[in-house]
């Protein structure tokens, strides 16, 4: 486990590289505060699986006199590709408002087929619960978000109750007693819903076709994992944001869910970008979904921390 104090650097990066208006005193000194205030845990191990470490990185504050609201950050990458070093920058507005940040990796196809993401992530919200104390994580406020597959994987950690099983591999961590860990809040961008929905037809992606592998049963798999079909009273509010124009992950998963949420009286909120494709393509419409993003969590009584 290595201890740094970097997060200045990837402040001065968000907030002094986008545009001259951001390269502000204001903005410079919220860099070099965030620094001052924040340590970096990183590449800690949460689990082993198929002789692959799964690592994970803490932003936690050093100045908060009481426990902070922690996010769980899940990278994207079609389950495929990509790490979690890839999507740092993502934790610095998270970190402005003085939340802690859990930044999560998990086994990629090339070391795991399906579902070995959807578990990962189910152990690594109980690594968070089991060092809340050392952490100072505030339980009560325990947020999930990702992009693409993390956004996927966002929804099935926050949504997929242990009795389906996906949590087994680390059962052994866990006092059998101790309810599912509790979820304040879902932060889904751009997010796949319906796995099974991108096997064949109109909407089948290769990306998914290879995630799942040639496995019998793969269509009963997919639709276990499927944030679609978990829909039910009772789930954490769910923030979903996704452009009308995205090819990769079709924006109607977006709006499926939006409805069956609405349906089953689950709070949540569908924010559409307007000809965006798969993510955001200007510094303006990721501002936007981001100041929703706070919104959403300041109405569930998740605000910026004071320090």
């Amino acid at each position: 486990m290595r201890i740094c104090r970097c997060v200045s650097a990837i402040l001065v990066a968000v907030v002094c590289s986008v545009s001259s208006s951001a390269q502000s005193p204001e903005a410079l000194r919220a860099s070099v505060l965030i620094n001052h205030a924040y340590d970096v845990n990183s590449n800690i191990t949460y689990g082993v699986a198929n002789n692959f470490e799964l690592k994970l990185d803490v932003y936690h504050s050093r100045e908060a006199k009481s426990p902070t609201p922690v996010v769980m950050m899940i990278h994207g990458g079609g389950w495929l590709v990509s790490n979690k070093d890839d999507y740092v920058l993502t934790a610095a507005p998270y970190l402005v408002m003085g939340f802690a940040v859990v930044n999560v990796e998990y086994r990629p196809g090339k070391i795991s087929l399906a579902p070995a993401a959807v578990e990962d992530c189910q152990c690594a919200l109980r690594w968070i619960v089991r060092h809340a104390k050392e952490y100072n994580f505030d339980l009560d406020k325990v947020i999930l978000t990702g992009p693409s597959a993390g956004g996927h994987l966002a929804l099935t950690t926050g949504m997929i109750p242990s009795s389906a099983g996906f949590a087994n591999e680390c059962a052994y961590q866990d006092d059998p007693k101790n309810p599912d860990p509790k979820v304040a809040a879902i932060i889904n961008l751009f997010g796949i819903t319906d796995v099974a929905d991108l096997l064949q037809g109109p909407d089948l992606r290769t990306y998914a076709v290879s995630w799942l592998g040639s496995a019998s049963g793969r269509e009963d798999l997919a639709r276990r994992i499927s944030p679609i079909n978990y829909v039910r009273p009772g789930l954490p509010p769910i923030l979903t944001i996704h452009g009308d124009g995205d090819k990769v992950v079709p924006y109607s998963h977006a709006v499926r869910l939006h409805e069956a949420l609405t349906k089953a009286g689950v709070r949540n909120q569908l924010l559409t970008i307007p000809g965006a494709g798969h993510g955001w393509l200007t510094a303006e419409q990721d501002l936007l979904a981001f100041e929703t993003t706070r919104a959403f969590l300041e109405s569930l009584g998740i605000g910026a921390v004071s320090r």
